[in-house]
C-alpha cells in the first residue's frame, strides 16, 4: 500500500483521466454512431504520440508521425460516409480522445518506473478504482440515475428474475472490463502507451466490421476497404519498425 501523499501525488492523475476517458466515450454513444465514434477516437493516437513526446517517453521521429498519420487517416477513410454528425457528441467523444492521450503516458510512467512501485498491473489497479470510482461514480448519476432509478429491469423490477438478468448483464460486462483493463496495463508495462494506442486501431476495425451489419448502417465501399487496409498497414509497420529498433539498435 502506498502512503496517502505518495497515492494522490502519483495515482491521481491517472485514475481521473481514466475514468472521464471511459465516461464521456459512452456518453457520447447517446449522440452519435459507432461509426463517427470511431473516426473521432482514432485521433487518441496522436493525443497519446503528443503527450508521450511532452513527458520525454517518446522521442520525436517523423517515421512514427507518418505511421501515426497513416493509420489515422485510414481510419477517416474506412469510416467515410457512416457518419451521422452531432456536435454534442463529437466534442465529448473529443475530449475523450485529450484524456486517452493524458491516461496512457501517465499509465506508462507509473507502470514502468520502478519507484512508483506499481510495475505490477494488479497492483496499479487496485490503487487506481477507488478514484475512478469516484470520479466516474457523479457522472454515472447525472447521466443515467434517472434512467436506473425507474427502470422496470433495474430498481422497479416486477419480477426478480429481470432483475437477476439485468445484474447478470452487468456482471458480465464488468468482467470483461476488468479482462480488457489488465491485458492493457499489461501491454503498457512492457511496451509503451503509444504501442497500446496503435494496436488498439486492430479493436476499433473489428468493432467496426461487426457494428455496420448489426446496425443496418449500409455495406463497406471500395474507399472503406482501402481505408481498412491502410489502418492494418499501419499497425504491421509500426511492429516491424519496433522490431528492427529492437533488434539492431537503430534509429529509425
Amino acid at each position: 500500500m502506498l502512503e496517502w501523499k505518495t497515492y494522490i501525488k502519483r495515482v491521481t492523475l491517472t485514475g481521473v483521466t481514466s475514468s472521464l476517458d471511459i465516461g464521456l466515450s459512452n456518453w457520447s454513444l447517446l449522440y452519435i454512431s459507432v461509426a463517427l465514434y470511431t473516426m473521432s477516437k482514432s485521433t487518441a493516437t496522436i493525443f497519446v504520440l503528443l503527450f508521450a513526446i511532452i513527458f520525454k517517453l517518446e522521442k520525436f521521429r517523423l517515421i512514427t508521425v507518418a505511421v501515426v498519420g497513416l493509420i489515422v487517416g485510414g481510419l477517416f477513410m474506412f469510416t467515410y460516409k457512416f457518419t451521422a454528425f452531432d456536435w454534442e457528441g463529437f466534442i465529448l467523444v473529443i475530449t475523450a480522445s485529450v484524456l486517452t492521450g493524458i491516461r496512457w503516458t501517465s499509465a506508462q510512467i507509473l507502470l514502468q518506473k520502478e519507484e512508483c512501485g506499481l510495475s505490477f498491473p494488479l497492483d496499479a489497479m487496485f490503487h487506481l478504482q477507488p478514484i475512478m470510482i469516484l470520479t466516474l461514480t457523479p457522472l454515472a448519476v447525472i447521466v443515467d440515475g434517472t434512467a436506473m432509478s425507474t427502470s422496470l429491469k433495474v430498481l422497479r423490477y416486477l419480477q426478480f428474475v429481470d432483475f437477476l438478468k439485468s445484474a447478470g448483464m452487468i456482471l458480465f460486462a464488468a468482467l470483461v472490463a476488468f479482462c480488457l483493463e489488465w491485458s492493457e496495463f499489461l501491454v503498457v508495462r512492457h511496451t509503451s502507451g503509444l504501442a497500446l494506442a496503435i494496436s488498439g486501431v486492430v479493436k476499433e476495425v473489428l468493432t467496426l466490421s461487426i457494428a455496420i451489419p448489426l446496425l443496418d448502417e449500409g455495406s463497406l465501399s471500395t474507399v472503406n476497404v482501402i481505408g481498412m487496409v491502410l489502418c492494418l498497414s499501419g499497425v504491421v509497420l509500426h511492429v516491424i519498425i519496433k522490431v528492427l529498433r529492437q533488434t539492431k539498435g537503430t534509429c529509425l
